[in-house]
């Protein structure tokens, strides 16, 4: 399964990690994420190996505006996850701490070194169910030198996903690290939560590592900054190569379609008039996502709605089919009627705004279809959703 495949399955593009359990509510709803698909015929890896060292210890069951650092921690491993693509990058993920019914270990390596795969990375991730015990990063540190040595390859990276509390002695190791791989190591600490303590410390990890920088949770989890991230830590454009004679010119190049990309770039010719599209002229469109056990339309779904109304309005020989879905708790007979509601229901708010109810095929496939794993209240939240597919 490609990279691409599997981001578009995963997300319908996308809502954020444990926004929800199945049967009881996080202290605050995440907001809404949509992972982005780098077009890797335009993008190579900037590095080859590369490992997250991901903090379970006990600080991070104290809570950052209301919700568990845990819980925003493993949110933003998996908003990372979704957002790499696969390049052949050497991978591994590592923690630190441990609740002991999770592992009596106190650093442990749950993925890797092995040929990065997303699928793969987000079981790792999945693993890493209860925080608990010391803070030992630097015992970790130290395993993560024999995870990376003998690898191939000149740029390794280390991501470090941690509150940052609890550090005191461990630069020594941190120094280490660096002194043993030298120019060919950089660290990129990302701050969960907001101790003054725990910022020094990790601006103090990127300035030893020198080639990386500090980033917070806050930063990289609203709007585009996971894909800011990603791109320039991971990323670097392919050269283009020289064009061959005869040259054409801009000029006489045509888009049939006119969503501003040329017919010789674009993938999915005959895009609706007004649709917002990617980098290769298909029209991106969100699925609508749903609480646990409801059928009610969420405010953040209106906007998504109003800008399909729009294009519907503009191409009235258009039509959309609503699928809905369900995660998987509860009965296959009760699922796939409430995978039914929540087609209605949004059905029902197209036709409020004026949309004709013939040019729109409901459908429910209850838990037959998740688009993510149903064993994390993240994977659950993205399974609860309406997807749009126009026709």
């Amino acid at each position: 399964m490609n990279k691409r495949f599997l981001v578009k399955s995963l997300l319908s593009v996308i809502a954020f990690l444990f926004l929800f359990g199945c049967a009881t509510k996080e202290p605050m709803e995440i907001p809404s994420f949509s992972a982005t698909t780098f077009d890797t015929n335009m993008y190579d890896s900037k590095l080859d190996n590369f490992i997250v060292v991901f903090d379970a210890s006990s600080s991070m069951r104290h809570t950052y505006k209301g919700t568990p650092k845990f819980t925003l921690a493993k949110t933003l491993g998996n908003q990372m996850n979704l957002t790499i693509p696969e390049l052949g990058q050497t991978a591994g993920v590592r923690s630190f701490g441990h609740d002991p019914e999770v592992s009596k270990k106190y650093t442990e390596l749950l993925y890797g070194m092995e040929k990065y795969s997303t699928a793969n990375a987000a079981g790792a991730l999945s693993a890493i169910t209860k925080p608990g015990g010391f803070s030992p990063l630097g015992t970790a540190l130290d395993a993560v030198k024999n995870d990376l040595d003998g690898l191939p390859g000149v740029h390794n990276v280390v991501i470090i996903v941690s509150d940052g509390l609890d550090m005191d002695q461990k630069i020594p190791q941190i120094q280490d690290l660096k002194d043993k791989f030298g120019s060919s190591i950089c660290f990129y600490p990302i701050l969960v939560g907001d101790a003054p303590e725990g910022r020094a410390f990790l601006q103090e990890v990127a300035r030893i590592g020198d080639c990386g920088f500090f980033s917070t949770a806050d930063d990289i989890m609203i709007g585009d900054g996971m894909a800011a991230f990603v791109e320039k830590v991971f990323l670097t454009k392919k050269a283009m190569a020289a064009p061959m004679a005869p040259k054409v010119m801009k000029t006489d190049r045509k888009d049939s379609d006119g969503d501003g990309v040329y017919d010789d770039q674009d993938q999915c010719p005959g895009t609706p008039v007004g649709a917002k599209v990617n980098a290769v002229g298909c029209w991106t469109l969100d699925s609508v996502l749903f609480d646990f056990d409801k059928a009610e339309i969420k405010p953040e779904g209106y906007p998504l709605l109003d800008a399909v109304i729009v294009i519907l309005e503009k191409n009235p020989a258009m039509s959309v089919e609503l699928a809905g879905h369900t995660d998987n708790v509860g009965t296959e007979a009760y699922n796939m009627e409430l995978s039914m509601r929540r087609s209605n229901a949004v059905a029902a708010y197209l036709v409020n705004k004026g949309i004709l109810r013939n040019r729109l095929a409901t459908t429910g496939f209850g838990f037959k279809t998740p688009v993510a794993l149903n064993g994390t209240s993240f994977g659950r939240s993205l399974n609860r959703r309406v997807e749009l597919n126009p026709y």
